[in-house]
Parts: C-alpha cells; sequence; structure tokens
C-alpha cells in the first residue's frame, strides 16, 4: 500500500503541476498587467536590444555633443564595454566605467566629439545569467558646411595583403577631381596606386595587385578648406599609415566545402565549410575581411531574409561584405561543414558555443588580419559587386584606372 500511495501522490503532483501551468497560459491576456515576463517563462531568450540599452540609439547621424552617451541593462550586469571613437582618420578608445551595481557604463568624459564616428560593442548577462552581444554604431554632428573622410584601414594597423584604402565621405562630392587630388596614397617600396569611384561618397584606392608584404603605406589626406561640392569644404589635414603584414589568401570551393589556407604562397591547411544552400547561394569572388568580432548577433532581418533566423552569439565572425557576408564559427550544423551547404550565402567553420581556440574556426580567426583575402569558386551565385565591402579586386585594372575623377 506504501508503494501505491506514493504513486498516487506523485500522480497528483504532476496534475497539479499541470493545471498550474494551464492557469499561467490561460492568464496570458492579462499578462501585461499582472507583470508577467512570459519570454521568461518559456525560456526563450530576450532580444540583445532588450537586455542592453545603448544611447544615442544605433545608426544615428548628427548626434549632438550635449547628447548623452550611456549604457545600460534593466537587469543582470554588464561584463564588457568597448567604445571606439573614429575621427580625423584616427580610431581612439573612449574611456569609461561600469557603476557599482553593474547595470550601467558611462564614458569617463561626458562630451562627445564633433565630426566623429563611434562604435559599441557589448556584452552582457541578463538576470538569468543567459549571455547577450550588441554592436552599435552612431555619428555626430559635423559643424557648418564641412565635409570629413571615413578612412579605412584604421591608423598604424598592421593588415592582411588585400586591404584597400576606402574614404566614405560624410557629404555628397560634386566635385571629385578636386577632392581626388588632395588625397595622396603612397607606398615603399614604390607601387603605382590608383583611384577609383563609387558614387560621390566613396573613393577606393588599390595598387594593381595584392599589396606586398612589408609595403608601408601613407595616406595624407589634404582635404581642409578643399571644396567638395558648392560652397562645402573640407576639414581634415592629417597623414597616416599602416603596414602589410604576411600573404595570406584563403580560397572557398563551394562545391567540395573546403577552404585551402595559403600562408605566403605555401598551403597551411585545407579546412572543412559550408557556403550557403541552394536557395541561398554565396557569392562569387575576391572578398577582403573588413572586421573580425569574437562574438556577434546575426538577425535575419537585417539582410532581407525575414525571421527565418536569429542567432545572439555567432562566434568567430568575419565581415567580408557590406550586405552581410561573413565568414564565421558555426556550432548548430555541426556535421556540415565539409558536407553540405546550408547557410544562407555565409561561410560557416565547425565550431562550439561560446567559440572555442581549438577548433577549425577558432584556428582560423587567431591566424587572420583585416585586410586578409578570402576568394569563393564554385558557388551558383554571381560575383561579388566591386563596391560591396571591399570587393575592388573583382575589377579589371584598366576599368579601375578608369573610374578616377582627374583625367
Amino acid at each position: 500500500m506504501r508503494h501505491v500511495k506514493g504513486r498516487a501522490r506523485r500522480a497528483g503532483a504532476a496534475l497539479a503541476a499541470v493545471l498550474t501551468w494551464a492557469g499561467l497560459l490561460a492568464g496570458c491576456s492579462a499578462a501585461g498587467s499582472a507583470g508577467l515576463d512570459i519570454d521568461r517563462i518559456l525560456g526563450k531568450p530576450p532580444a540583445p536590444e532588450n537586455v542592453i540599452r545603448v544611447a544615442p540609439d544605433d545608426g544615428s547621424k548628427d548626434v549632438r555633443p550635449k547628447d548623452r552617451l550611456r549604457v545600460r541593462v534593466p537587469d543582470g550586469r554588464l561584463e564588457k564595454v568597448t567604445v571606439v571613437k573614429s575621427q580625423d582618420a584616427q580610431d581612439s578608445p573612449v574611456p569609461g566605467h561600469v557603476t557599482p551595481d553593474g547595470l550601467t557604463w558611462e564614458p569617463d568624459d561626458g562630451q562627445l566629439s564633433l565630426a566623429a564616428k563611434y562604435t559599441v560593442d557589448v556584452v552582457a548577462l541578463d538576470a538569468q545569467g543567459r549571455r547577450s552581444a550588441r554592436h552599435t554604431t552612431f555619428t555626430t554632428y559635423v559643424p557648418g558646411e564641412r565635409f570629413i573622410a571615413y578612412v579605412t584601414p584604421e591608423n598604424r594597423s598592421t593588415v592582411g595583403t588585400g586591404m584597400i584604402v576606402s574614404l566614405s565621405f560624410s557629404r555628397e562630392i560634386a566635385r571629385r577631381a578636386a577632392v581626388e587630388r588632395a588625397v595622396q596614397v603612397t607606398a615603399n617600396p614604390p607601387v603605382e596606386i590608383r583611384p577609383h569611384w563609387f558614387g560621390g561618397t566613396r573613393l577606393d584606392f588599390r595598387p594593381e595587385r595584392y599589396w606586398k608584404p612589408g609595403t608601408e603605406v601613407t595616406v595624407h589626406l589634404g582635404l581642409r578648406d578643399v571644396e567638395g561640392a558648392p560652397a562645402v569644404y573640407g576639414l581634415q589635414d592629417k597623414t597616416f599609415t599602416f603596414t602589410v603584414g604576411r600573404s595570406q589568401v584563403s580560397l572557398v570551393d563551394a562545391a567540395r566545402h573546403m577552404m585551402d589556407v595559403r600562408r605566403d604562397g605555401e598551403l597551411l591547411a585545407t579546412v572543412p565549410i559550408t557556403a550557403g544552400a541552394p536557395k541561398h547561394p554565396t557569392y562569387n569572388g575576391k572578398m577582403v575581411v573588413m572586421d573580425m568580432l569574437e562574438v556577434t548577433r546575426m538577425n535575419s532581418r537585417t539582410v532581407g531574409f525575414g525571421g527565418e533566423y536569429d542567432i545572439p552569439d555567432v562566434p568567430h565572425a568575419m565581415k567580408l561584405t557590406d550586405s552581410g557576408t561573413f565568414l564565421h564559427g558555426n556550432y548548430w550544423e555541426p556535421e556540415a561543414p565539409g558536407h553540405a551547404n546550408v547557410s544562407h550565402g555565409c561561410v560557416g567553420l565547425q565550431d562550439v558555443k561560446g567559440g572555442g581556440s581549438d577548433t577549425p574556426a577558432g584556428w582560423f580567426f587567431d591566424r587572420s588580419l583585416v585586410g586578409d583575402v578570402v576568394e569563393i569558386v564554385n558557388s551558383k551565385d554571381k560575383t561579388v559587386a566591386p563596391d560591396n565591402g571591399l570587393g575592388g579586386w573583382n575589377m579589371a585594372w584598366k576599368e579601375w584606372k578608369a573610374g578616377s575623377a582627374v583625367k
């Protein structure tokens, strides 16, 4: 009888649990007034923007100096906050502090700089210990009738041999020849470097072939008081440099599901990959690593795929195009690399949740530089456009030179 009674008590407890859960579901319509968080009840992780609040808003332009820069979480704690200011072709960290309760980060100097781009990267835990990451940017007000150029790559950086010098102007440039003459890009050892305009707000420079390792490149922006459009004048008079490191070119064969990594011409490794599925093939062509993020969120809505995916913690993410092509770690399709193409256009390497240094993705990330070349072949899509990211290597040299405004 004792065994039977025990079973009866357990059945009663289970029934009570079911009734309690049914009561919660029945009360969903009143959840707002009762203050219930249904996402937490169901175990669904909240969207990063609901966990991490950044002001000014992502993508804001013409932010005034009086506006306040602040990062906060409603509960949990901030793990890491990195803020970088890009101004006059130089990147500098913005020092700040987290309040004792762990909920708020503020800059030590509350005044925002004029004519600057701010990049904010945050990793935080919510009250349930779930980790979220957020990446936002905003630009501040440029006073008067002025224009400036945001320059890639960073000053004093070491980059891969595929780096293209890219200037993004804050205003439409009507007098392109005058602006082009005011920008000088030189190299040691010397090599011919030519400009190419993509529309009125972007000017890129590159040599005919990839840079030679060890090359020192100098960029001088003599834009101050240069009239770029009627009554609109440049602001900068600045020189910066970068160094070309070792050569690393990786060839992704989408049909073979493999990537050959070559360092200074020698095969370093062959790594299994997964590329774009038949409905979402990966671009072909030469792409350049533009940014490297240890962890980032990938949401299909930001690249026109509706609500097909939302992954808050993609590890070892290396940006290849402006349109959203990345080479990144993949822990959610562990059997795909080397066997099948299952992505929405990205290139995936085997990884683990949180990112592992001993995984193929971690190994490749640790041996890569911004400016490295990733070339994709045998995919059933077109070649990436030359202005999609740093895709200028896909343009023939004669056509590239024809894009100069100085005849």
